[in-house]
């Protein structure tokens, strides 16, 4: 709908930025850390791994007094959970301890509110050895782990989220690098590792209120609204089936405590219905999110897939078309112009995606993950003209506060990145950040910070509280 004035961004709104640990902090066996999947993961051919990343981990005061200069209200960063325990259990490290304390004391110096993470894809290699999340005892390795973040950090850190894009996880995890390649049922070895992550979120939401009773937590899933390619009703059917698998699964078991009926259906009819225990079910209702955290780069378009013979779940990565015969197929949008990297782009998609979850659910929004990843170039005079990201984020703002307007509470905006890191499967050559590290897949060089264009273009954003763009 059109609207004759538009709401302003909220006081005290939490304009901010996003990193992940092991993208941006490198150092990735010093100080007592232990290795996670992704350290001991493989990487694309002519791709950085994460050893150095942006070197964040001996930098971050740099990085954190940048960030200030910038404007930012909200820092979006996650910990590293074999910083804190090595081998995901045992001993804690107090090195560990120590980096995230000096971390969130910097923040606080500059008036910067702390937004944790505590899993971003690095599971600990120690538990992965022992079967990772299909095995139970990793619900328990989380809680134990969720219960030292709060203990150490729960005074001052006021926003949590549980896990960054389980969906993804389960749905592209070979793709990310967090999904073993020799599973021998992958797919309803997923789906049960999927319900082992629900109850340690559970628990870790429960856990949170309390011991960190001034604390609000909440899922960070990947949300993308999803069109049928055509109004023939079983393209909207699959569009439906996509929707459900792709987003409402995770998002119903976090806030309702129960498994989407669709979905529920889907894996009843696949054969992928997890094990689960009597008292399972309960341990979802209890965790109760006090707000949804969600990444956003585009949206999908499904149509019907009339192959009902056995095919697996095919896409290259979290945001291109996935296809599974008799139940959807991914197709190609014709309205929308892509990125350098082949992602559609849908700023409109962005108020689509907003207005539908918080239709559905009613709770408060945090965007954790919106951005454009490109090849920036470094010019002469230490200039990156990035004029295409501004316009990227520029078009998503909008939309965004057209989303508040339509009656959407949206509490923050986290964009994808703070800084330039590596990126989860296409290296440091696809830049996200309004801040440049200067360094190239192999190459090292100095890693410098560069404030790019979009730097100072979302300065003035945050400091106009959203009307200047």
């Amino acid at each position: 709908m059109n609207h004759k004035n538009l709401k302003p961004f909220p006081k005290g709104f939490l304009w901010g930025a996003s990193t992940s640990a092991y993208q941006v902090e490198g150092a990735w066996n010093e100080d007592g850390k232990g290795p996670s999947v992704i350290d001991m993961g493989r990487y694309p051919e002519g791709t950085s791994d994460f050893k150095v990343a942006s070197d964040h981990y001996h930098r971050y005061k740099e990085d954190v007094a940048l960030f200030a200069e910038m404007g930012l209200k909200a820092y979006r960063f996650s910990i590293a959970w074999t910083r804190i325990y090595p081998k995901g259990t045992g001993e804690v490290n107090p090195k560990g301890i120590e980096f995230y304390n000096n971390l969130i004391n910097e923040l606080l110096s500059y008036n910067i509110e702390p937004i944790v993470t505590m899993y971003h894809f690095d599971l600990p290699y120690a538990l992965e050895q022992k079967g990772g999340w299909s095995n139970k005892e990793t619900i328990d390795a989380f809680e134990n782990y969720a219960k030292t973040l709060f203990k150490y950090f729960g005074d001052r850190v006021k926003y949590w989220l549980t896990i960054n894009e389980q969906n993804m996880m389960i749905l592209h995890g070979t793709t990310i690098g967090v999904t073993s390649s020799d599973m021998k049922d992958a797919q309803r070895e997923l789906y049960q590792q999927n319900h082992h992550m629900l109850l340690a979120q559970a628990k870790a939401m429960n856990l949170c209120h309390a011991m960190c009773p001034d604390a609000k937590i909440g899922p960070a899933p990947n949300i993308a609204a999803v069109y049928p390619a055509t109004c023939n009703p079983e393209d909207v059917l699959a569009a439906s089936n996509l929707s459900s698998i792709r987003n409402w699964l995770y998002l119903d078991a976090a806030v309702f405590g129960r498994y989407n009926s669709v979905v529920w259906s889907y894996m009843e009819e696949k054969g992928y219905t997890p094990t689960a225990d009597k008292n399972d079910m309960d341990i979802l209702k209890e965790g109760k999110p006090d707000f949804i955290a969600f990444n956003y780069y585009s949206t999908l378009t499904a149509a019907k897939y009339e192959d009902k013979s056995k095919g697996e779940n095919q896409a290259s990565d979290q945001q291109t078309e996935m296809s599974e015969p008799g139940v959807y197929k991914g197709v190609p949008n014709p309205y929308l112009e892509k990125t350098q990297f082949g992602w559609e782009m849908d700023p409109v998609g962005f108020r689509n995606t907003l207005r539908q979850i918080y239709e559905r659910y009613n709770l408060p929004l945090l965007v954790t993950e919106n951005g454009l990843g490109a090849y920036d170039k470094l010019e002469e005079g230490e200039i990156i003209n990035d004029d295409y990201r501004i316009d990227f984020l520029r078009k998503h703002i909008k939309q965004a506060r057209l989303a508040i307007t339509d009656g959407v509470n949206l509490i923050g905006y986290c964009p994808w990145s703070a800084i330039d890191l590596v990126s989860t499967h296409q290296g440091i050559s696809k830049r996200y950040g309004f801040i440049y590290v200067n360094r190239d897949e192999f190459d090292l060089k100095d890693l410098r910070r560069i404030k790019k264009k979009s730097f100072y273009w979302y300065k003035d954003v945050i400091n106009s509280n959203g009307e200047k763009l």
